[in-house]
């Protein structure tokens, strides 16, 4: 007598290819061979559709789909609060599972359904943590604005530093001392251009120009310097009222903006965290600031969730990824096939850890470049290796709960 098969338990396996508009659906039933395939519109109509299709199935459903940008997330957060089980698909092994069952690179959306289908079946698939659900979606929406802002700012800099100050004031340039001197700007759109300077004597000049540059040491000497690169300066002879030097005022007004909508970002970061243990924790590694703490809570979520170091920095991109074959072993290089995101803040930490008073990291840095300190590649090498050290620290520091000690057990 054959025995029957229970597929109360069995979950019906479900693949979604999302896109902007209209999604492709692939259903198959425990216990039946014919799939079902549906579409539905990015409405609420359509969402609410599939969902209670879903649950007449009467039997657990199990859901994959691909991450396409953030076109997922509005259904996706709505199958998660309706009890489903979600499951990611790599966009990386989705290609290369499509061409190895298709034998081709070309694509469609039904086929990608399938395939998807096919990776659910064999438990190709990551578990899906969705931001929202986990409380992270406004941390991560501060720290992609401030690199949005941050980027903007830089670019904004640049235009100012290739186009207009060669101009007008070229000079000038060598008061800036960094990209947080706000002060330098300030002055900027009030003396713009040397004739806005020289229309003063130098004690006036010095008495007007007083209350923009802040509480800087001596002023009365900077100021004073300015006075004279000013009367020396090679920059082109045009009105401080020209429609021409108006242009340049409107960048540097831009890029004032922009310093402000970053500090402003990172000070609702800081209130906003000020209180999280594991923000606390972070915020004591060297080189770790504001955002670069934010980030990594915001990409990477709750570091428990990574048993291990080696799972973390996986996540992160620092695995060693290498190519062998018979008697060929290649060159062990990072995988970079993590959170691009949270491997870019370990490095920019990295970079100035290794720059501030003596802390294991600047050591490990040393070590690795002891050979050959002008060796650019194997600088680069150093600071990768620094990198990775930062986001094992960091993961050791939130699973123990424990703070940071410098130079404690640490390699």
């Amino acid at each position: 007598m054959t025995k029957l098969k229970d597929t109360t338990s069995t979950p019906a396996l479900v693949a979604i290819d999302i896109a902007k508009a209209r999604n492709d659906i692939v259903i198959e039933r425990p216990g039946q061979r014919r799939r079902q395939r549906m579409k539905i519109m990015n409405t609420q109509a359509d969402h609410q559709r599939l969902i209670a299709h879903l649950q007449s199935l009467d039997c657990p459903v199990t859901i994959g789909f691909e991450a396409t940008g953030n076109d997922h997330r509005p259904l996706v957060w709505q199958l998660l609060n309706a009890g489903f089980e979600l499951r990611l698909i790599s966009s990386v092994a989705l290609a290369r599972t499509r061409e190895a069952l298709h034998n081709g690179w070309d694509k469609n959306d039904p086929k990608d359904a399938q395939v998807m289908l096919h990776m659910l079946q064999i438990g190709a698939t990551q578990r899906y943590h969705d931001p929202l659900a986990e409380g992270i979606h406004s941390w991560q929406e501060l720290s992609k604005t401030h690199e949005i802002v941050s980027k903007a700012k830089t670019e904004a800099l640049h235009r100012l530093q290739t186009h207009y100050l060669p101009l007008y004031f070229p000079e000038v340039d060598r008061f800036r001392h960094n990209s947080r001197s706000e002060w330098f700007f300030i002055f900027l759109d009030r003396f713009p251009v040397p004739a806005a300077i020289l229309e003063f004597s130098a004690e006036q000049f010095i008495q007007t120009a007083w209350p923009l540059i802040g509480r800087k040491v001596a002023k009365t000497r900077i100021l004073g310097d300015i006075y004279e690169t000013a009367r020396q300066s090679i920059g082109l002879p045009v009105a401080a009222d020209s429609p021409a030097v108006a242009m340049y005022r409107l960048l540097i007004a831009h890029i004032r903006q922009l310093i402000q909508q970053r500090d402003e970002i990172e000070r609702q970061a800081h209130e906003m965290l000020a209180e999280h243990p594991d923000y606390r924790r972070l915020r004591q590694l060297p080189g770790v600031g504001p955002i670069i703490a934010l980030t990594i809570l915001a990409e990477a979520g709750d570091l428990r969730r990574f048993g291990h170091s080696r799972q973390f920095l996986k996540y992160c991109g620092f695995d060693l990824a290498t190519h062998q074959s018979g008697q060929f072993r290649g060159q062990s290089k990072l995988s970079k096939h993590g959170n691009a995101r949270l491997r870019r803040a370990f490095w920019m930490a990295g970079q100035v850890a290794v720059r501030q008073r003596e802390n294991s990291f600047r050591d490990k840095y040393r070590r690795y470049i002891a050979r050959d300190p002008l060796d650019r590649d194997l600088n680069r090498k150093a600071l990768t290796a620094v990198a990775a050290k930062m986001a094992r620290v960091a993961h050791a520091l939130v699973i123990s709960e424990t703070d940071y000690r410098p130079f404690y057990g640490v390699r």
